[in-house]
This record gives structure tokens, C-alpha cells and sequence, in this order.
């Protein structure tokens, strides 16, 4: 079954189902854009997922990335918060390109829910076919019980990281230009964990900011079939991008390492790596 739903699909879902639809839209550069962006235009009946305040725990200076994971407890109480079940059927989307709702969906798969699946172009893709849209907020439904069992080997910590990269690929997810170390608009140092691949997640989509097809993205991570991988990026979103390409791909889901280069970078004694290490996917 795909990870993917296409605008028509989601539209013949909607007359014949209750999907629960979360609202991802977000802005890296500004992070109340979220909340403007909800309240501006969504699908009518969405949920609004905030990435600061619901996919993510709160900034700790100096041991932190920029989104640092929610506890289990906080992500339960979320999950709870908009009615899911693990009986539900679950949407995602966000503006385009879908790299806000891949971390619901990943932060979804890793707490056990696994009906879920994202809105392929996102809000962008569902306006060009026809969908409606509202600034009208639904109410929240009745809490559900949900008791989360999450995939604890899902992970990877920053002290894991560099042992394991001798025999795994680790694969940043974010531009080539700040995996160079060329440049860094987000963090306080440039450059990428050493022994890291470029594997940058927009070249996981076509010019529409939709997905490529399940042939052309096992193409692009062919060199995963035989080897383990470990997903990061700037702060824990791009990476969740590249981890469900490669499960749409049909191949097996790599760790992540939630905390990414922002996390990286707080600790002074950790190394850095710049330029262009093997070939980029």
C-alpha cells in the first residue's frame, strides 16, 4: 500500500469515510507561520498540526537541535488531543512538498499508527484539482484512549552516530550548498557530519512538488538494498522527507537521527566534515 494519497483519492475518501486530516503547514524561517497558515486555508474539517509546538518539544540551548523530538507522553497526549485510534484513518498534508507532513507521518509510524498516509503536492496539489478550502476552524473531537507503543530502534543518538557510519550510509538530507559547508542560513556552523552522503530531499519530487514514481525513487536509493542507512538533516524534518521516499520505494525504513545537525553542532568536540564526500544520490 502507498504512503502517498492523490488529491481525486482523498476527495472519493471524504464523501465515503471520516479520514482525521492534519493541517502540517509550516515555515522553517518563521516559526509562527504555522498558525497563519491554518487559520488563512485548509482543507475544510483539518486539524492543525503545529511543527514547533505539536511535532516537536521545546528548544533546550546548548543540548538541543531546532526540533527536538516530543517526549512519548507529549506525542500520545497530541495523538489523543485530535480523537486518533489506531483504528483511525489518518491524512497529512501541508503546503507543497510535503516535508512537514513527512515528520507527522513519521513521528505517526514511529508511535505504531500506521494508517497513514500523505496528500501527494499537498494543500498546493489539492487547490489545482478543484478542492475546497476554508479559514472556518473545526472543533476538536472527544479525547481518544490511545496508549502509543513507539519503535524505540527507530532512533539513533548523536553518540551512536559516528560509530555506525564505518558500515551504513548516512545520508543528509539537506541542499548540497549547506552540506558543503558553502553556506548555512539556519545553524551557527556549516558543514556536515563526517562520512555523511549528500542526499538532498527535493530531488525526491517532480517540478510539481509531488513525488516521483516508486521506480524512479528505488532508482535514486539503489544503493540501500544491501546496506543500512541512517536518515538526518538540519533539525529532524527533511529527513523524515527521504525516510518515506525509501519506504514508498519499497525498500526497508533507515533510523533517524531526530536531533540532525542542529543537535550536532552544540557539542564542540564533535568533528565536522566539509566539501563532497562519495557521490551525492
Amino acid at each position: 500500500m502507498s504512503h502517498l494519497i492523490r488529491p481525486n483519492e482523498l476527495h472519493n475518501l471524504i464523501k465515503t469515510a471520516e479520514p482525521i486530516i492534519l493541517d502540517c503547514q509550516a515555515n522553517l524561517t518563521d516559526r509562527t507561520k504555522s498558525q497563519q497558515m491554518y487559520q488563512s486555508e485548509h482543507i475544510p474539517g483539518a486539524y492543525h498540526a503545529d511543527t514547533e509546538t505539536d511535532l516537536s518539544s521545546e528548544i533546550i540551548p546548548g543540548k538541543t537541535g531546532r526540533h527536538p523530538m516530543p517526549s512519548i507522553e507529549q506525542w500520545q497526549q497530541r495523538l489523543q488531543k485530535w480523537g486518533i485510534t489506531q483504528q483511525s484513518e489518518i491524512i497529512l498534508y501541508d503546503q507543497s512538498n510535503s516535508m512537514f507532513a513527512s515528520r507527522a507521518w513519521w513521528l505517526l509510524q514511529w508511535a505504531g499508527i500506521t494508517h497513514v498516509r500523505v496528500l501527494d503536492g499537498g494543500l498546493a496539489a489539492w487547490k489545482s484539482y478543484g478542492g475546497e478550502t476554508t479559514s472556518k476552524i473545526p472543533e476538536l473531537p472527544a479525547p481518544s484512549t490511545l496508549t502509543i507503543r513507539v519503535q524505540q530502534d527507530w532512533l539513533i543518538s548523536a553518540d551512536e552516530l559516528l560509530p555506525l557510519a564505518e558500515n551504513s550510509l548516512l545520508l543528509d538530507a539537506r541542499a548540497l550548498p549547506r552540506y558543503k559547508g558553502a553556506e548555512e542560513p539556519l545553524d551557527t556552523k556549516a558543514g556536515h557530519i563526517p562520512g555523511a552522503i549528500n542526499a538532498d530531499f527535493t530531488r525526491n519530487l517532480d517540478v510539481d512538488h509531488r513525488f516521483l514514481s516508486r521506480t524512479q525513487l528505488k532508482q535514486r536509493f539503489k544503493s540501500l538494498q544491501n546496506q543500512d542507512a541512517v536518515c538526518y538533516c538540519g533539525s529532524g524534518i527533511t529527513a523524515c522527507h527521504n525516510i518515506l521516499a525509501i519506504a514508498e520505494s519499497g525498500l526497508p525504513m533507515p533510523k533517524l537521527y531526530a536531533g540532525s545537525w542542529s543537535e550536532w553542532i552544540v557539542d564542540d568536540s564533535r568533528p565536522i566534515a566539509t566539501g563532497i564526500e562519495g557521490e551525492p544520490l
